[in-house]
């Protein structure tokens, strides 16, 4: 699907409410090396749209436009015009849980309720991890390397997930996307990564579901802990023994836990 320039690609399972799953910034990320166990798990009940944004997975877009969180927050919620998707709730995986909050303030209409997953928000100081992503060069030696930073038991990072994503990030060499988000080169140590400002969250009322592992090594645990307290209508879940990648760590877990949000603050009435 076209909106203003960009070819979104984008997976569409399931009826009833909608529910927009964003994925993360990392080396040969995709909507489906996010979510692809998790979509037809949450499809049984909702309608379940995951779309690659702009400078990741086999969305196309003009290389030479800049790439920032004004043009991701513009397609985003052009594409969900263009599906005719009323309010929606968001999901999103780091980055896509910056985007969605942005997305809130920006159009808050079109947002019934958040659920963000090792979100980036405030400031911090940029970890090892973050860093040795957006010095990624293409080869699988590089993104095993890079792939084993993200979970708490690196023995989740499979032979064929290492091979997918290093296909994907064929696809963009330039890494361009998670360099826009990264703190530059020109900035004085040590590096500090600025997400939403809490000022900004505390304007946010819908209803917000925080989910964090406590071995994040990505985004620290501390991060959420203060998102959590700044956003005024918001739950906080944090995940032993888990690191970036919740909803690939501990699907079950993070299954029912979306589950049973939605069905308590925003779709009063339908199944647990």
């Amino acid at each position: 699907m076209a909106v203003d320039g960009v070819r979104t690609h984008y997976h569409d399972e399931g009826s009833g409410l909608p529910v927009v799953l964003l994925h993360g910034s990392g080396p040969g990320v995709s909507a489906w090396e996010n979510w692809g166990g998790v979509i037809p798990r949450l499809a049984d009940r909702y309608r379940v749209i995951a779309p690659d944004m702009a400078g990741f997975g086999l969305t196309e877009f003009d290389a030479e436009r800049p790439l920032d969180i004004k043009m991701w927050v513009g397609q985003l919620l052009g594409f969900l015009e263009a599906l005719d998707i009323g309010p929606a709730v968001l999901v999103g995986n780091s980055f896509g849980g910056g985007l969605s909050l942005a997305a809130a303030l920006r159009a808050p209409q079109k947002v019934r309720g958040l659920v963000l997953m090792g979100t980036p928000a405030g400031q911090f100081e940029q970890t090892g991890a973050l860093a040795q992503g957006t010095e990624y060069e293409p080869s699988l030696e590089n993104m095993r390397a890079i792939l084993r930073r993200f979970p708490h038991d690196p023995s989740i990072v499979t032979d064929e997930m290492v091979r997918a994503r290093h296909e994907m990030s064929l696809l963009h060499p330039d890494n361009a996307a998670l360099r826009a988000l990264m703190p530059k080169a020109d900035d004085t140590a040590p590096r500090i990564v600025r997400g939403m400002p809490h000022e900004r969250l505390a304007t946010i009322t819908q209803p917000t579901l925080v989910l964090h592992g406590r071995e994040d090594f990505v985004i620290p645990l501390d991060v959420a802990v203060n998102a959590a307290r700044n956003l005024p209508d918001s739950e906080l879940h944090v995940f032993g023994n888990c690191g970036h990648w919740v909803q690939l760590e501990r699907e079950d877990a993070f299954i029912g836990l979306v589950r049973d949000f939605l069905a308590r603050r925003i779709a009063q009435g339908a199944p647990a």
